[in-house]
C-alpha cells in the first residue's frame, strides 16, 4: 500500500493546499495495524479541576478522530485499550460512568462506522460487563459485519495474560477431546486462539500520557511491534501527533532479529535485535 501524505490538523481532506505532513522519503507503506494504550483522560480532567469523567469524554472525541484518520489512510486495523480488566479496581462511580459513556459511544458511531466502511470487533472477556454494553457492543458487530475497510478493535475488559489462559484452555480443550494432536500445537495455532485471530500483529504500539509500561496489553501479538510514546494526554492527541508517530515508525528500521530491511535514522544493522 502506497502511502498518502496525511494531512495536518487544520486540514481534515487530502487535497489541502498548505500544512500537509509527508511521511520520510522512500517509507513505503503505512503500518498494518496500529495499537494504542490511550492513557491520560484522568490528568488531562485532574489539570483542568475536572472530575475524571470528563477527561474520558473528552477522550471519547479523539477515539472518533483517530478512528476516521486511519480509516481514511487504509489501515487494516486499529486497536484501542479502552478497558482493562485490571480497571474494575477504579471507584465504582468512574465505571459506572465509563460503561455508561461505552454504550453511548458505540450507539452513536455505529453508523459512522458503516459509513466509514469501518468493521467492528469487542476484545475482552464478555463476564462482567453489563448487559447494555454486551447489546451494544453485539449490536455494532453485526451491523458492521459486511464492512469491508478498517478493523476497529475495542479492548474491553481485556487483559493479555486472561486472553492467553483463555486461549490455552481452548487448546487444552480439543487435545482433551481428541479433536487436536498435541504434535500440531504450534505459534500459527496459539495466534489463531487470540481475540484478535485473523489481523496481523501490530506495527506500532502507541501510548499516550508518557507512561513507559505495556500494562498487559497484546502481550502475545507485540513481540516485534514498535514502540512510541508520546507525552501527549489522550484527549489533547491530534492528528498531527498521530502522524507523528508514523513518521517515526517509518524511519526506523525493522529487522525481526535479522538484519534490518530499511534504512532509517538512528538504525544499526550490526546492533542485533
Amino acid at each position: 500500500m502506497t502511502s498518502p501524505h496525511p494531512p495536518s490538523e487544520n486540514e481534515p481532506g487530502p487535497d489541502g493546499p498548505e500544512g500537509i505532513v509527508h511521511l520520510p522519503p522512500g517509507a513505503p507503506e503505512l503500518p498494518r495495524h496500529l495499537a494504542v494504550i490511550m492513557d491520560g483522560n484522568g490528568r488531562w480532567a485532574a489539570g483542568r479541576g475536572l472530575p475524571r469523567i470528563a477527561g474520558h469524554r473528552k477522550g471519547a472525541d479523539t477515539v472518533d478522530l483517530v478512528t476516521t484518520e486511519c480509516a481514511r489512510l487504509g489501515l487494516e486495523a486499529l486497536t484501542l485499550y479502552s478497558f482493562s480488566s485490571e480497571n474494575w479496581k477504579r471507584p465504582a462511580e468512574e465505571v459506572d460512568a465509563l460503561m455508561v459513556l461505552c454504550r453511548e459511544h458505540l450507539e452513536s458511531q455505529r453508523d459512522r462506522m458503516i459509513e466509514n466502511r469501518i468493521r467492528f470487533r469487542r476484545v475482552g472477556r464478555r463476564e462482567g460487563l453489563p448487559a447494555s454494553v454486551l447489546d451494544a457492543s453485539d449490536a455494532c458487530e453485526e451491523a458492521t459485519r459486511e464492512c469491508d475497510g478498517m478493523t476497529l478493535c475495542l479492548a474491553l475488559n481485556y487483559g493479555a495474560r486472561a486472553e492467553i489462559t483463555d486461549a490455552l484452555r481452548d487448546i487444552v480443550e480439543e487435545v482433551r477431546s481428541g479433536r487436536l494432536d498435541p504434535a500440531a500445537i504450534d505459534e500459527d495455532l496459539i495466534d489463531g486462539h487470540l481475540l484478535t485471530a485473523g489481523l496481523p500483529d501490530p506495527d506500532i504500539l502507541l501510548r499516550t500520557a508518557g507512561e513507559m509500561r505495556i500494562s498487559n496489553f497484546l502481550l502475545w501479538q507485540i513481540s516485534y511491534s514498535e514502540l512510541v510514546v508520546t507525552d501527549v494526554n489522550w484527549p489533547d492527541f491530534t492528528l498531527d501527533d498521530l502522524h507523528q508517530a508514523f513518521r517515526t515508525f517509518a524511519g526506523r528500521g525493522r529487522r525481526f532479529g535479522s538484519v534490518e530491511t530499511r534504512s532509517g535514522p538512528g538504525t544499526d544493522p550490526e546492533s542485533g535485535i
